[in-house]
């Protein structure tokens, strides 16, 4: 039972977010302390072995269609809309191709986050079927790459994308891989009709957030609330690199031990859909840089069925989460890394550490 534990005082701000929550279990003496020093990772090597399984199936044509040298500039070439797309795609895979992929994904996701990464593809068929035209909207128009070659001990990466989701994975040595940018969408973000009428890919992702919001004194909602209007989208967009110049919202060390608690079950919602050591050691590096430096920002109305946007903010950690088209029926959402997307800062201890000329 993994638990990151909360012993929130009253003393000072410091002492309430000198914490412990759990991410996979919230039940916690206040006086325990765990260490959260994650061991060395498997998860690579797990990755690593499912990646070369993959490729081991593909054709050559196949291989010179989704691998690269990693750095390669397709690496960094990631969106979620639908768009031309190079890779391997899903539905010119095999059975064994089909399976050795999805091998790949369950090979550091959660159980949780395989189900909501397949989900999006299940959507994009419902779709279409709403929309009256499942020929645009394809459920295996999904692809693969892997950048570099696969390995325990050197540096490489995947991307799995297509419209509605992108997940940025990268790997080096015994860390526990980077896993951002890692968007998701649902459209509809509840399906409103047919066999899967009332289905909410990505509710937990609003549902926590209202808890958060519904804390909050009107005093502190004046800082929270940003604008009255929600943006159209996730504003870092498909960009490189997090270019947030300064911090919005309500600082975390203005947060009393309930609010506290609240954002950091926000937050587990979005890690765990990695591993549990993926997940771990991302909350350890978000307590080792200080949870009373996190921001939570809103924008747009509170009231379900209308337009809202989200933030969380911190050193290490970027989510954000966009409500507002179709008629705010359509969720994008993206957890990302400022320091470290794309396993830049990952990639750069390895090679630092490592013999390289």
């Amino acid at each position: 039972m993994r638990k990151i534990l909360t012993t929130l005082g009253a003393a000072c701000a410091a002492v309430i977010l000198v914490a412990t929550f759990t991410i996979r279990t919230i039940e916690a003496p206040a006086a325990e302390v765990e260490d959260r020093t994650v061991a060395p990772a498997v998860v690579g090597g797990h990755m690593a072995a499912a990646a070369n399984t993959f490729i081991g199936t593909l054709s050559s044509d196949q291989r010179g269609q989704g691998t690269w040298d990693l750095d390669a500039e397709q690496r960094f070439d990631w969106h979620f809309i639908p768009r031309e797309r190079y890779g391997v795609v899903l539905k010119d895979m095999n059975a064994e191709q089909r399976t050795a992929a999805h091998g790949l994904l369950q090979s550091v996701l959660s159980s949780q986050g395989y189900l909501k990464a397949t989900g999006v593809m299940h959507l994009e068929g419902i779709l279409g079927l709403i929309e009256g035209r499942p020929d645009r909207r394809d459920p295996e128009d999904y692809y693969f790459n892997i950048f570099g070659s696969p390995s325990e001990d050197g540096a490489w990466a995947w991307r799995f994308e297509g419209h509605h989701i992108s997940m940025n994975f990268a790997a080096a040595g015994d860390a526990p891989p980077s896993v951002t940018p890692t968007f998701m969408g649902s459209n509809p973000a509840v399906v409103g009709e047919g066999p899967n009428a009332g289905r909410r890919l990505l509710g937990a992702e609003e549902d926590l957030a209202r808890e958060l919001l519904a804390l909050f004194s009107s005093d502190q909602l004046r800082t929270v609330i940003l604008e009255g209007d929600a943006p159209r989208d996730i504003i870092t967009g498909n960009a490189r690199m997090v270019e947030f110049d300064t911090y919005q919202g309500l600082p975390a060390s203005e947060m009393n031990a309930t609010q506290s608690h609240a954002l950091m079950l926000l937050i587990e919602e979005y890690l765990n859909n990695a591993s549990a050591e993926v997940a771990d050691a991302k909350m350890q590096q978000i307590l080792d840089t200080g949870l009373e430096r996190l921001h939570f920002a809103w924008a747009g109305s509170a009231e379900r069925g209308e337009g809202h946007y989200y933030r969380i903010h911190g050193p290490t950690v970027l989510i954000e989460y966009d409500n507002t088209q179709g008629g705010a029926n359509h969720v994008h959402s993206v957890l990302r890394d400022p320091q470290n997307d794309f396993g830049d800062d990952l990639l750069r201890q390895h090679y630092e550490e490592a013999d390289h000329p």
